[in-house]
């Protein structure tokens, strides 16, 4: 197994376990209305069903990550989310719904079937496209714009960690208001932001000039401590921008 591919599986699997407990106080803020920015309400759950071969038998699998609802113009409605490309990785029957849930500015839960269009293809290109049966209105949610991310400016990441903590076992959108970028390779960034599994998918954001919040990458892997690996969206910025 290739040394590459073997470091990306440990990261994944650590992703992939429940956040164990730290002596550092945990970064992470709970999403509140009125008091978190409003634009993280961008940031969703992702349900997909899945089937894992288990022991020889397949059997039945629900994938719970979280996903971005992105726009190519502000104030526009929107009807395309970002997640991670190992969320759908056992989503076989087509006839089965993936739903993306988020909540609107009244505090409904919106509940809208979610469509694959792309995706990198395997961990090492941890991104994934896909196109919602129904259109969210910018007063309901606001969607985020695209960018590419800089070095010099810090990081917002943000997801339904599933932690027993901050997350509340995934019911609880939470968020790592300013973390770092500690590392930048070809094809994945890493960062010293806090997250957990569910956050997988989730959104990585700066905030430009202006103070206006940008999607720059989306959350791959980590350890559940001080290691975050995201998938830059400048990665696939122009396949997004083609779905837009």
């Amino acid at each position: 197994m290739p040394i590459r591919y073997l470091h990306s599986l440990c990261l994944l699997v650590a992703l992939l376990l429940p956040g164990p407990s730290v002596a550092e106080p945990d970064p992470r803020r709970s999403f509140t209305a009125g008091e978190s920015p409003d634009w993280l309400r961008a940031v969703g759950r992702l349900v997909v069903p899945g089937i894992k071969l288990e022991d020889g038998r397949r059997r039945h699998h629900t994938e719970r990550c979280s996903a971005t609802l992105i726009q190519s113009h502000r104030g526009q409605q929107a009807d395309t989310i970002v997640t991670a490309w190992h969320c759908l990785e056992y989503y076989e029957d087509l006839s089965q719904r993936i739903l993306f849930q988020l909540t609107d500015s009244e505090g409904q839960l919106l509940e809208i079937e979610a469509r694959h269009l792309a995706d990198g293809g395997d961990i090492d290109a941890d991104w994934a496209i896909m196109r919602l049966q129904q259109a969210v209105p910018a007063a309901a949610v606001p969607a985020l714009a695209v960018s590419e991310a800089t070095s010099v400016s810090s990081l917002v990441m943000a997801g339904f960690s599933r932690d027993s903590g901050i997350g509340m076992a995934g019911r609880q959108l939470s968020y790592d208001p300013a973390c770092e970028i500690t590392r930048e390779e070809a094809l994945f960034s890493d960062s010293n932001c806090r997250a957990y599994k569910g956050a997988s998918g989730g959104a990585v954001i700066q905030l430009d000039s202006d103070g206006t919040p940008e999607l720059t990458g989306v959350i791959s892997q980590g350890d559940g401590e001080g290691l975050s690996r995201y998938i830059p969206v400048g990665i696939f910025r122009r396949t997004l921008l083609g779905y837009l």
